[in-house]
């Protein structure tokens, strides 16, 4: 198989034939296989020109700086034997709490210290209580003292060291070797102290929230936030006579009935009832099967629910594709540093993340992570930009302290599937960015039906990395509620700047405007880039949104018209 994961919009569906043969042409085309070719529309163009870090076969030079194995335990999670393979849990609190950053982040410190009032209130607005911007302040005067200091010393050690060049006479020489041996003592001593600093600025600095946008609604709770929009009409199934069931009650229903090919073809032994496992064989949607295999809140989709959360991930591609996003299979393991980096904490009683046992890795929450990891540490052209990229992935999430927060059914899981957008741009373009970015999920939950809003999300509700979030939040009747089932986020250069992703603006030429004189090209400063996430299609959620809202009353349910042809012509 002979496969890039960088691929012109064009190839979107391609992802979908990973496995499949490909060929090459003469003149390097790719050559789709007749049995594939409808899954591609028939086309095939050449490939695009694309960054080297997304040129890459596999991309894996990005995979190994995100989830190559490691060959020591981390110190804070428990040895595994060699002889078992690690397990991946939700991470324990440390031991002890350590004292040394996992990675050195490019924060602006004096900008934290200059505008102190405003970082205060951000982090009060926030509930960022473990953050204190005055203690950054603080400590990097410190180190800016700290840092004068050694540089005098060095300046001062530089400058007995020529001194020694020159002809002395001996009592000349010993005073100044003397000299030179205090000055080494006190240099070791203040560099130790500014070593101390620097590590104990990036801890409290690590731990501030990006700021907010002047516009973001100020307040603890959901109900701050501020309604931007409302996009289509609630169902009146009082008006048609209509029962309403919640998607586990349809699904239970469904079980009942034992309809579809797939199901009926479990049918009752003829000595009496199914056995438990023909039963749960015949549930569209198999909880008990899945705590039995892998523990609460894990699930099976079967029948026609499986070909539908397919058919959402692959007409959401094509959606995407067709606006030019790069789509992507990235790892669902990556190292917890770069888990951090993206503004997730990997440990901790709270933590959402799955760690792996002896292993400094960690199970991916969303594709965001391994998208902003992909180009980490580099330094990307401005023409290139704005990049965007989507991505599915495999989602994993603790849910800790999410115990009576819906949890019934589908609506909150520990693993699901979902397509994720991930920009990156300049910090010019991303204001408008996170504009497209909330059109196109408003234009993909339209076209499948969906009434939704759009909600500004107030500052109580943001994350550490997000300047500014919208979420999307469907009407499920039959929780009687709207549930989120997306969201987009501007990130600004929160996450660039822990991620090391930097931009190389356009050279602009300088000279003589007669053009008398050669015209030199002047040499721009790079700039850290701006990243933005969006949620194109969590499954499980919209499973849900889609059986309560298109539920009939015979007990099935009408398919999005635009999924159709992803399900075979399945009405």
């Amino acid at each position: 198989c002979f496969w890039s994961s960088a691929v012109s919009s064009r190839y979107g569906s391609m992802m979908r034939c990973l496995y499949t043969p490909l060929t090459m042409s003469s003149s390097s085309r790719f050559v789709s296989p007749f049995s594939v070719s409808p899954f591609l529309g028939g086309r095939k163009p050449p490939l695009r020109r694309t960054p080297s870090v997304l040129r890459d076969s596999f991309s894996h030079r990005a995979i190994v700086a995100m989830s190559s194995s490691t060959s020591t335990a981390s110190a804070s999670a428990p040895t595994s034997s060699s002889s078992e393979a690690p397990s991946a849990t939700a991470a324990a609190p440390a031991a002890a709490e350590t004292h040394t950053p996992a990675f050195r982040a490019s924060i602006d410190f004096r900008s934290i210290r200059d505008n102190l009032e405003a970082h205060e209130a951000n982090c009060r607005e926030r509930n960022f209580a473990a953050a204190s911007p005055a203690k950054v302040a603080e400590l990097y005067d410190k180190f800016v003292e700290a840092q004068k200091e050694v540089d005098e010393l060095r300046a001062q050690k530089n400058e007995n060291a020529k001194s020694m060049k020159q002809k002395l006479e001996q009592e000349q020489r010993d005073e100044l070797v003397r000299r030179g041996k205090e000055i080494k003592e006190q240099l070791a001593t203040v560099e130790e102290n500014l070593s101390a600093l620097q590590e104990e600025l990036q801890l409290e600095a690590q731990r501030l929230p990006n700021l907010a946008h002047p516009d973001v609604p100020r307040g603890a709770d959901d109900d701050a936030a501020a309604e931007l929009a409302s996009v289509g009409d609630r169902r009146d199934f009082e008006g048609e006579g209509l029962e309403v069931l919640d998607h586990m009650s349809i699904a239970d229903r469904w079980n009942a009935m034992a309809g579809g090919a797939n199901e009926s073809a479990f049918e009752a032994p003829s000595g009496g009832g199914l056995s438990s496992t023909a039963t749960a064989l015949r549930a569209a949607v198999d909880f008990t099967s899945g705590a039995k295999v892998s523990g609460a809140k894990f699930y099976y989709l079967r029948g026609q629910l499986a070909r539908l959360e397919l058919a959402l991930v692959n007409w959401t591609v094509d959606q995407l594709c067709a606006r030019g996003y790069i789509p992507h299979m990235t790892p669902d393991v990556v190292r917890s540093e770069v888990v951090e980096k993206c503004g997730f904490q990997p440990r901790g009683e709270s933590t959402q993340v799955y760690n792996v046992d002896g292993m400094d890795l960690s199970l991916t929450g969303t594709a965001e992570i391994p998208l902003g990891g992909l180009c980490m540490d580099e330094v990307l052209d401005e023409s290139m930009l704005p990049l965007r990229l989507c991505a599915f992935g495999r989602c994993f999430r603790t849910e800790a302290g999410a115990s009576g927060l819906a949890t019934r059914g589908l609506y909150r899981v520990h693993q699901f599937s979902k397509v994720e957008m991930f920009i990156i741009c300049t910090p010019e373009q991303s204001d408008a960015l996170h504009d497209e970015l909330i059109e196109v999920e408003k234009h993909l939950f339209s076209e499948l039906g969906l009434h939704f809003k759009v909600l500004d999300m107030p500052t109580g509700d943001l994350g550490a990395p997000a300047y500014r979030k919208f979420d999307v939040e469907a009407w499920m009747p039959g929780l009687g509620r709207y549930g989120e089932i997306s969201s987009a986020s501007n990130c600004t250069d929160y996450q660039a700047r822990r991620l090391n992703i930097r931009y190389k603006p356009d050279a602009k030429d300088a000279g003589n405007e007669d053009g008398g004189k050669k015209k030199k090209k002047s040499k721009a400063k790079t700039n850290f880039v701006h990243t933005l996430n969006g949620t194109g299609c969590a499954v499980p959620r919209m499973i849900v949104a889609i059986l309560e809202n298109f539920q009939q009353a015979d007990g099935t349910v009408v398919v999005p018209e635009v999924l159709r042809p992803y399900m075979g012509g399945l009405e």
